[in-house]
């Protein structure tokens, strides 16, 4: 490239107007040059642009087909406990037995029916979670508390009575229940109130011991997920990327909690199913179901799986009941209607215990049409 410092000597030139016009002539030529050499550091620019807005649209295009499981419990099995210590602990083991098969969502579903004028006092309008039976309610927001990493729970969850005994439950361990010693790319965090300058983004409390400051201007108190890059300059003044609550499972195939929804009925959860597309798989428990040892392995394949379990008196109870399915045979409801325990010694199953029973069997039946596979790369990262 040419030098707009290195002149020609005035001796090669006959007078100082040629010598002008040769110092022009070779500043003009520089300058292409240098045009030149920036247009195809825009053009490189682009292609990386364009390439990077690929990935992230096909990033998308797997989030929104990742294959999920959801389960539905009746919010009766609540009032099956003989103590409001034992309800507690009933909801704790329907979390912990999601939490181990990687269950993406709760549905608790009221399975008792219209309400009458005697059944109001079990009855309760809640500020969040709405109008629903006590059993129902209680349910949810126990799920809802165990789900959520412990460093943000007093965010989240004001001191209330359906929690009075959430302290004596196992934790789940999630791995999005990250310890502040913990090394992860991807944290749970709160938008926290602390001030910041328009258009500097908003800082996140993400159980560090100082706040993450992302790139986006939130509401203070909203629950988001944050990526925090390794490579920080200054670990006192960290910075993130909020990203979608369902990349850490798509990028590193690791299980990152359940969502918890509330249905009025049976038939609401159908209805009101959170994917687009709906359930392309639905399975209702039963012991008047065909036996699971009838199905070969990974010959139920599914995008969006939905597993429904009944109370105390089964799901055909659940089916009468329902406005919009009464007199529905529960087999035509379903796909599938499994027995997940032939040969029962009991003369009855409890659901939680359907729940472990139904999950563990199922595991070498289901086939997910697109499986999220664990990271390698992110495998090391959080070893190191």
């Amino acid at each position: 490239m040419s030098d707009p410092n290195n002149k020609p000597e005035i001796s090669q030139v006959q007078n100082w107007k040629e010598y002008n016009r040769l110092q022009k002539e070779h500043r003009k030529q520089w300058k292409e040059e240098r045009l030149i050499k920036k247009l195809k550091k825009e053009e490189k620019k682009n292609e990386i642009e364009n390439e990077t807005k690929k990935e992230d649209t096909e990033k998308k295009v797997n989030i929104n087909n990742a294959s999920t499981i959801t389960i539905a419990v009746p919010g009766s099995i609540l009032d099956n406990a003989q103590s409001v210590e034992l309800r507690t602990y009933l909801a704790g083991q329907i979390a912990r037995a999601a939490c181990i098969y990687k269950v993406d969502e709760i549905v608790v579903f009221d399975d008792k029916g219209e309400i009458t004028e005697n059944e109001k006092k079990k009855i309760r309008v809640d500020d969040i979670l709405g109008e629903g039976r006590i059993c129902c309610l209680q349910l949810v927001r126990i799920l809802q508390y165990l789900e959520c990493p412990q460093y943000l729970r007093k965010h989240f969850f004001p001191i209330h009575k359906d929690l009075q005994y959430a302290g004596l439950l196992n934790p789940l361990d999630a791995p999005h229940h990250l310890r502040q010693q913990d090394i992860s790319l991807y944290r749970e965090g709160v938008v926290s109130n602390k001030p910041v300058k328009p258009g500097k983004g908003s800082h996140v409390n993400v159980g560090l011991l100082n706040d993450v400051r992302v790139d986006k201007e939130l509401m203070p108190g909203l629950r988001v997920t944050v990526k925090i890059p390794p490579e920080q300059p200054n670990p006192k003044k960290m910075k993130g990327i909020i990203v979608s609550p369902t990349e850490p499972k798509l990028e590193t195939g690791i299980y990152w909690g359940y969502n918890v929804k509330l249905a009025k009925n049976l038939s609401e959860v159908f209805t009101k199913c959170s994917y687009k597309e709906g359930y392309d798989l639905t399975i209702g428990t039963s012991d008047k179901g065909t036996s699971i040892d009838d199905i070969p392995e990974k010959s139920l394949k599914y995008d969006h799986a939905l597993i429904v379990f009944g109370g105390l008196s089964g799901l055909e109870t659940a089916l009468e009941v329902d406005p919009y399915l009464p007199n529905e045979d529960p087999s035509s409801v379903f796909h599938k209607y499994l027995n997940v325990c032939p040969q029962q010694g009991s003369r009855t199953i409890r659901t939680e215990e359907a729940l472990l029973l139904s999950l563990a069997e199922l595991r070498t039946k289901l086939l997910p049409k697109n499986p999220v596979l664990p990271n390698a790369q992110f495998d090391s990262f959080a070893k190191d």
